[in-house]
């Protein structure tokens, strides 16, 4: 086995840790007898010579023994190599000429050929995966089809080979793994996409196990998204149903697998544990697959997610709230029934439910607000609430269900308590403020908590002396900012000048750790505090004079807040408006200026120039502060609706100053209406999400309405 392997000059070669070396060890953990060291053997594959997808040398050097790994039937775990493997050759690049338009001094030109001849060489040896869709272990027919679908360089030979296994292969899953890699065939070559196409459909009608139905459906949908029928739902629903009452339990999967403190074996317990106790895990996928076909029908999107939010099966509907969070980050649309029915999984008996359900309402702000008797029920229910079955079938104690699961007492837990206490808050719902009490007089506050305080309104105010308490325990060491900073930012909030001695002292005592990030914030606080934090003006002028243009502008800010004079803020504010000052400088006293507004007007000649500026978000923030400084509509809008277009991320903030315009932005009345048209978010963003990008969004609608509004009705 491994024959050659001691003749490669392995020093020689590299991977993302430096020389490779250590890649023979490797190669042989992945033929060891001990399961254990199989997974740390893969899991360095994976973090050193495959790290984050990248093909190195020493990647190219291993493919040979890979696949003789794979081929050798005494080999344990060869699934798992064969995953590896249709990774490694499976990068294609985006354009067939892409290489040779490439130099060879090109620093992309070496990864680029490196994934070239990484498929070439996996494709020279793809034969070896055509005898693997019959192999006696079910994990390696489970991934030899992918391997196929996406390596081997006759598809037409493949198509064939896969149609004839699925006459004969049994397992549910390899099974669907196979019409999965029909459908992927038929994505990479339209030469075979009708006649693909045609069989699936087929496939979906005449197969007699619903799985294997819904999973030719998918491919289908995935293959001709336009052809999809209107009746999907109702068929979808179905088989659904068809699948909950017809699937039986899996048994255990063998003798359980040691630990390993890898990122492979981590991952590996978290599939176990999210697939422990459901009859039919794999309907996860499928959906998937169907949604992403589905892509901007909406409505149909939405009509199947409630369907399975109603279903008696607990995992169904934990896959509902999944996907659920994938559409609503990248669709407008009609969620107030979703999110009732999201609201109502919070006192299910089943942990990983409940945790979904908290996770997924975290993200909604405003949008959360039909769960909010739900999680006020969730908050405050007593002793024995929730409590129940654990995640049946998990071969580990205490299962998947400690991040939102049952306290001590059967009741909601501390960690799944603040996460659901979060979205009511960042829902506007004041009946957090008393828990948010209760939270402040325990022990460490969840600071996300702290920073959903803003939008409690005055309510909050009650929370201000638990604040004042909390920052006075912070230490002021080289962790200040961290600790500090979300108790200044609620302070602001909820207006609790009472604190300001508090404030000082982190003000003053700041260490030299980011102190000016904790001097900003505690400025920012101040300004909040209005004339209440005039024992501070002396403070104030000393830091207008900071080298920071972030210290200085927040300084400028508070002091006008505290004081209303403007002798000596305006200076300070335009001293960082002058030619030479970075974008960032220019951006925060233009914005400090915004927001002292109308009384600022002589700062107006000083804000022109960013209108020209190169740096679009100069050229926002002036526009938005000459505006609100003089109502120079003239001259500011053209930049705004320029930057519209240009950056969408900058759409809110013009959105706000167009609401403000009012019938002066008329002629931006088309640009706003087009924006509430669209169906799919501004800031969406495919593979990859932030917690606030929802709430952004339905700002910018909300925003646009109220400027749409204005315009028509002429409000000043």
């Amino acid at each position: 086995m491994l024959t050659g392997i001691e003749e490669v000059d392995w020093a020689s070669l590299g991977h993302a840790y430096g020389p490779a070396d250590d890649v023979p060890e490797l190669l042989r953990g992945l033929a060891s007898a001990d399961p254990a060291e199989r997974e740390t053997a893969l899991d360095g594959m994976y973090g050193a010579v495959h790290h984050q997808g990248d093909v190195y040398d020493s990647t190219l050097a291993c493919i040979p023994f890979l696949l003789e790994l794979v081929a050798d039937p005494a080999v344990q775990d060869r699934g798992c190599i064969v995953e590896l493997l249709t990774s490694i050759g499976g990068i294609e690049l985006d354009d067939d000429d892409e290489l040779d338009e490439l130099g060879a001094d090109d620093e992309e030109f070496i990864p680029a050929a490196n994934y070239a001849m990484a498929a070439a060489a996996i494709a020279a040896g793809a034969d070896v995966f055509l005898g693997l869709v019959s192999d006696p272990d079910p994990e390696v027919r489970l991934t030899a089809p992918c391997a196929l679908a996406s390596l081997h360089p006759e598809p037409a030979r493949v198509l064939t080979l896969l149609r004839e296994r699925l006459t004969v292969e049994r397992d549910t899953e390899v099974r669907l793994a196979l019409v999965a890699a029909v459908g992927r065939i038929a994505l990479r070559h339209a030469s075979l996409r009708t006649e693909t196409v045609g069989w699936l459909g087929w496939l979906a009608r005449a197969a007699q196990d619903p799985g294997l139905r819904l999973a030719a459906l998918a491919q289908r949908a995935r293959c001709a998204p336009g052809d999809i029928p209107d009746d999907v739902v109702p068929c979808v629903t179905g088989l659904l149903e068809e699948i909950r009452t017809t699937a039986h339990r899996p048994e255990p999967a063998g003798p359980e697998r040691p630990a390993t403190s890898t990122l492979i074996g981590q991952f590996r317990e978290l599939l176990e544990e999210h697939a422990a106790g459901r009859p039919a895990p794999w309907t996860e996928e499928l959906l998937r697959t169907l949604h992403t076909a589905l892509d901007d029908r909406v409505d149909d999107r939405i009509a199947l997610i409630l369907a399975q939010l109603r279903s008696p099966d607990w995992g169904q509907r934990s896959d509902a709230i999944w996907l659920c969070g994938g559409l609503i980050r990248i669709w407008r649309g009609r969620y107030e029934e979703v999110v009732r029915l999201v609201g109502a999984q919070l006192q299910d008996p089943e942990p990983r439910l409940r945790e979904a359900a908290a996770s997924f309402l975290e993200r909604l702000f405003e949008l959360g607000a039909p769960a909010a008797d739900a999680l006020v029920a969730r908050l405050t229910a007593g002793p024995g609430a929730g409590a129940g079955r654990g995640p049946g079938g998990s071969r580990r104690p205490g299962g998947a269900g400690g991040a939102g699961g049952a306290g001590p007492r059967g009741g909601v837990g501390r960690s799944g308590r603040d996460g659901v206490l979060l979205a009511l808050a960042r829902a506007g719902d004041t009946r957090a403020v008393p828990l948010l009490a209760r939270a402040l007089e325990e022990g460490e506050v969840r600071r996300e908590l702290l920073y959903a305080m803003d939008g409690l309104g005055p309510s909050a105010a009650m929370l201000a002396p638990l604040l004042r308490r909390r920052l006075a325990e912070v230490e002021l060491d080289e962790r200040l900012h961290d600790r500090a900073t979300p108790l200044l930012y609620a302070l602001g909030a909820v207006r609790g000048g009472q604190a300001l001695p508090e404030v000082l002292r982190v003000l003053r005592g700041a260490p030299p750790n980011r102190r000016d990030w904790v001097r900003e914030a505690a400025l920012r606080t101040l300004a909040a505090f209005g004339p209440a934090a005039r024992e501070a003006v002396p403070d104030m002028r000393r830091l207008m004079a900071s080298e920071s243009a972030a210290v200085a502008t927040a300084a400028a800010r508070a002091l006008w807040a505290a004081e209303g004079d403007l002798a000596e803020v305006l200076p300070a504010l335009e001293r960082w408006l002058r030619p030479g000052a970075s974008g960032a400088d220019r951006c925060a006293a233009a914005q400090a200026l915004g927001e002292i507004g109308p009384a600022a007007a002589a700062a107006a000649p000083a804000l022109r120039p960013g209108l020209a500026s190169r740096d679009l978000w100069v050229r926002v923030r002036s526009a938005a502060a000459l505006w609100r400084v003089s109502g120079d509509t003239a001259a500011a809008l053209p930049v705004l609706l320029a930057a519209w277009e240009e950056n969408r991320h900058a759409r809110v903030d013009v959105a706000e100053c167009l609401a403000e315009m009012g019938p002066a932005a008329a002629s931006a009345q088309l640009v706003v209406l087009t924006e509430l048209t669209r169906r799919r978010r501004h800031n969406a963003r495919e593979g990859a999400s932030g917690s606030h990008d929802v709430h952004l969004d339905e700002k910018l609608l909300t925003l646009c309405r109220a400027a749409l509004a204005r315009m028509e009705l002429g409000v000043f």
